[in-house]
C-alpha cells in the first residue's frame, strides 16, 4: 500500500447489474462500468467528494467502505481487504451513513444514542473533543437533539433523522466514516455547525472522514482535501484551492461557474423551504 494511504483501489472494475430495462429495439440495457481497471489511492483526513450526479461518488464510497464488492481487483482500507471482512469487523473499520436511510424502530432517540455509544468501538468511554463532558452529551448538543430524545425514530423529520445519524457516526467510533449526502433537509446554519464539528472530530480523533455533498461553498470552507469526480471517470485530488478552480468545475459540471453558483443558491433556498415545511408539518 502507498505510504500514508487510507484507501487504495488496485485494478478495480465495477458495473451495476442490468435492472431489466430495454432500449427502443427491445434489447437489454447493459450498464457501463463505473470503474474500469481503476487504480489510485488517497490518504486519511477530512475529504469532500464533489462532482455531478452519475460521476461515481456514491459508488466510490460504497466500494471503499466494503458495502459493494468489485467485479475484479481489490479495494484496501487501512491495509485491509474491506469487502472480505464480516459485518462486525467491517463496521469497526468503516461506518456509512447516507441520505434517506429508513428505520423500522420506534425506540427512543436517547436509548439508541446510548446503545450505539456503549456498544461501538468507544464502549461508552470517550470524552468530548471540545469540553470535559462526555462525547454523548456533546453530540446531543452539537446536533441539536435534546428536543427529540424522547421521540421514536419514526416520529422524526428528515432533518432530525440526518442529525441523529451524524451523532451515531461520531458515537460508534469507527476508524473511518463515509457520508453520502448526510446534510439533506438540514438548515444552512445546522450544516455549517455540523461540518465544523465533524472536521474537529476527524482531526482530534484521527478518524478518516469522506463526505459527499452538493454544497460547494461548504466544501471550500470546511474540507481539508477534495476529490473531484468527472463524468468521464477522471478525478482530481488536492486542497480546495488546488482542485476547485473555475476551469475544473466547469469541466466537471458542464456549465459556467456563474450558472453553477446560481444553481447552488437556488438549491439551497429550495432545501431550506423543504426543511421548513417538514419542520412545520412535524410540529
Amino acid at each position: 500500500m502507498s505510504q500514508n494511504s487510507c484507501i487504495e483501489f488496485s485494478d478495480v472494475s465495477f458495473a451495476y447489474p442490468p435492472d431489466g430495462s430495454k432500449d427502443e429495439n427491445g434489447n437489454a440495457i447493459i450498464p457501463s462500468p463505473v470503474f474500469d481497471h481503476f487504480t489510485g489511492s488517497i490518504p486519511a483526513g477530512f475529504t469532500s467528494l464533489i462532482g455531478p450526479n452519475g460521476s461515481g461518488k456514491s459508488t466510490f464510497m460504497m466500494l471503499a467502505s466494503g458495502r459493494l464488492v468489485p467485479d475484479s481487483g481489490k479495494v484496501m482500507l487501512f491495509d485491509q481487504d474491506i469487502a472480505s471482512l464480516d459485518e462486525q469487523k467491517k463496521n469497526l473499520v468503516a461506518s456509512v451513513i447516507y441520505q434517506n436511510m429508513e428505520f423500522e424502530s420506534d425506540d427512543k432517540v436517547s436509548s439508541l444514542l446510548g446503545y450505539v455509544f456503549s456498544n461501538g468501538v468507544l464502549k461508552g468511554n470517550a470524552k468530548a473533543i471540545r469540553t470535559d463532558a462526555s462525547l454523548l452529551d456533546e453530540v446531543i448538543d452539537v446536533f441539536e437533539l435534546s428536543g427529540v430524545l424522547d421521540h421514536g425514530l419514526r416520529q422524526l423529520s428528515k432533518g432530525e433523522i440526518q442529525r441523529v445519524l451524524l451523532a451515531f457516526s461520531m458515537l460508534y467510533g469507527s476508524a473511518s466514516i463515509f457520508m453520502d449526502e448526510p446534510l439533506f433537509a438540514m438548515e444552512w446554519e445546522q450544516k455549517k455547525n455540523a461540518l465544523a464539528y465533524i472536521r474537529d472530530y476527524a482531526e482530534k480523533t484521527k478518524t478518516a472522514v469522506f463526505i459527499s455533498m452538493h454544497e460547494l461553498d461548504l466544501t471550500r470552507e470546511f474540507a481539508e482535501k477534495v476529490l473531484l469526480f468527472y463524468l468521464n471517470r477522471d478525478m482530481d485530488y488536492g486542497t480546495p484551492d488546488e482542485v476547485m478552480t473555475d476551469a475544473s468545475l466547469e469541466k466537471a459540471y458542464g456549465v459556467p461557474v456563474a450558472m453553477l453558483k446560481k444553481s447552488e443558491d437556488m438549491t439551497r433556498e429550495t432545501l431550506n423551504q423543504i426543511s421548513s415545511a417538514i419542520t412545520t408539518s412535524a410540529e
